[in-house]
C-alpha cells in the first residue's frame, strides 16, 4: 500500500475501504435474509441489499469523480463484522433469539458504515469534492435510515419475542 501523505490520499483510501465493505455486504445480506424467521426483518434485509447495490454503484461514481479506481483492497473491519454475522446464523438458537442476534449484527455493520460514510463525506467537503460529498451524504442518510428501521424492529417486538 502506498504511503498516505495527504488528506486526499486518506480520502481515496477511505473510498476503497468503503467499496470493499459494500461488496462484502452484498454477499452477506442474502444469507442474513434467508436465516431470519421474521418476515419484516427479512424484507428489511432484502430492501437493504438492493440499496447496498445502489450504494456500491454510487461509490463507483464517486471514485470516477475524484479520478481513482475503487481498487482491490479488502476491508478487514467489514470482513470481521460479516464473520460475526455468519456466526450468529450458525448459532444453535431459537428463531426469535437468532432474529434478535441478526439485528444486533446488522446494526454493528450499519454503525461501521455510518462512521465511514460520515468521515468520507467530511473529507470530500474539506477537499472541495462537492458532488462526491453529496453522493456520500446520500448514502450516509440511507445507512442511518436502515439503522433506525432495525432499531424499531428490535425494540418494537423482536427483542421481546426473544425473551
Amino acid at each position: 500500500m502506498a504511503k498516505l501523505k495527504t488528506l486526499e490520499d486518506l480520502f481515496e483510501h477511505q473510498l476503497k475501504d468503503l467499496y470493499s465493505a459494500e461488496k462484502q455486504l452484498i454477499e452477506a445480506l442474502p444469507k442474513m435474509a434467508k436465516a431470519t424467521e421474521d418476515t419484516k426483518l427479512r424484507q428489511a434485509f432484502e430492501t437493504h441489499l438492493e440499496e447496498t447495490k445502489e450504494q456500491k454503484a454510487r461509490l463507483e461514481k464517486v471514485c470516477e469523480l475524484v479520478g481513482i479506481s475503487p481498487g482491490r483492497i479488502k476491508c478487514k473491519a467489514m470482513e470481521g463484522l460479516v464473520e460475526e454475522g455468519e456466526e450468529t446464523i450458525e448459532e444453535d438458537a431459537t428463531p426469535e433469539v437468532k432474529d434478535a442476534g441478526l439485528i444486533a449484527s446488522a446494526q454493528r455493520i450499519e454503525h461501521y458504515e455510518i462512521a465511514g460514510y460520515g468521515t468520507a463525506a467530511h473529507f470530500a467537503e474539506r477537499l472541495g469534492h462537492v458532488e462526491a460529498a453529496q453522493l456520500l451524504r446520500l448514502t450516509l442518510n440511507e445507512e442511518q435510515k436502515t439503522d433506525t428501521l432495525l432499531n424499531k424492529l428490535a425494540k418494537g417486538y423482536i427483542n421481546q419475542k426473544a425473551e
